[in-house]
């Protein structure tokens, strides 16, 4: 907010017009502001932009005919100490109110109109952008230039410059102004805030990998999951496969190499060329291959006890997924899910 007598001085300039051209249908005794009296009728919505002035902002609420005069807000805000109570944002507010009414109603939580984006849980950076880019109407491209800028989105150290796994999945509130950058970076700051609550740098080390590694397979538990409650047993899989130094064999790592989404993968797919190919490389894939949420990495940390060295999702819609140490029920398991996907 600007000084308060920046914000008289505008109001005072307001009054000056309404004196020279008239002010009709207000309630007021000579010498006043102009205002109108009670709570107002019908619904206007108004926008308070970043760093608006309380005159700005009565400026605004007067030409949307929410008050008579921008000087009776103004004189509502000083004489009640709200300059600095007032926020950016969309309000809902009614025609011809009186101006402390529309004070009352600029301070309220519930007249605010929120814009909101959710971002759900395991998808893809590109996924990400394209879900973002339409639920705000900032331009795709500039998602698209924003992580192309790494350094510019404070990502934690260990992510080694690079978003994939780092934009967590949850709701955003969209601020006036806000821009790619600002709502990447937010995403970013709610990584870290899930990152300490599951105390992803502390416990990292103790299933002997690195933060960036336990996104990675955090990043694999939620793109193999069904439902969260498999999320530990996928994990304790990943990490007996690599504590006997053999090939994780996932799926999900080559729909990834591949850029796309499906649950019939062939021999000549898991010979793709990529270094996310699990099938064709021992350990990890170099990097997570979409942005987890708590479960995923509450689970990559806390991996559940057993000796399970295959899963399979054996019916997708119902999400039943059967895990084992057998290599004959695993070729049970597959052959349900065949027969799945061949009637589906």
């Amino acid at each position: 907010m600007r000084r308060t007598a920046a914000a008289v001085a505008g109001g005072l300039a307001l009054v000056a017009v309404a004196v020279a051209y008239g002010v009709h249908q207000v309630i007021g005794q000579s010498g006043e502001a102009p205002d109108y009296s009670g709570g107002g009728a019908g619904s206007v919505t108004i926008e308070i932009t970043p760093g608006a002035s309380a005159a700005e902002i009565g400026q605004t609420l007067e030409k949307a005919g929410v008050v008579a005069s921008a000087q009776s807000f103004v004189e509502q805000v000083i004489t009640r100490s709200k300059e600095s109570g007032l926020h950016p944002g969309r309000y809902t507010l009614r025609r011809r109110m009186a101006a402390a009414s529309a004070l009352d109603l600029l301070l309220a939580p519930s007249s605010r109109v929120v814009q909101t984006v959710t971002v759900p849980e395991g998808l893809r950076t590109s996924e990400v952008l394209h879900t973002l880019a339409s639920g705000t109407g900032i331009p795709l491209k500039d998602f698209t230039e924003a992580v192309a800028q790494p350094r510019r989105l404070r990502l934690p150290a260990y992510a080694e410059g690079a978003a994939e796994g780092f934009l967590f999945p949850a709701t955003y509130e969209i601020e006036p102004g806000m821009t790619a950058i600002d709502l990447l970076r937010k995403m970013v700051a709610r990584f870290r805030v899930a990152a300490v609550k599951v105390k992803l740098e502390e416990l990292a080390p103790r299933v002997r990998l690195t933060p960036k590694q336990a996104v990675t397979v955090a990043s694999i538990v939620q793109a193999e999951g069904g439902v969260p409650a498999d999320y530990p047993k996928i994990a304790r899989v990943v990490y007996n496969r690599l504590a006997r130094g053999a090939k994780l064999e996932m799926d999900s790592t080559v729909n990834y190499a591949l850029n796309r989404h499906t649950l019939k993968v062939s021999m000549e797919d898991t010979r793709v060329d990529s270094p996310y190919n699990t099938y064709a490389r021992p350990g990890l894939p170099p990097g997570p291959i979409g942005n987890p949420g708590e479960s995923a990495l509450t689970a990559a940390l806390h991996p559940a006890e057993g000796a399970w060295y295959w899963f399979v999702t054996t019916d997708p819609r119902r999400k039943i997924t059967k895990f084992t140490d057998k290599e004959d029920e695993f070729r049970k398991y597959r052959e349900e899910l065949n027969r799945y996907l061949g009637t589906n």
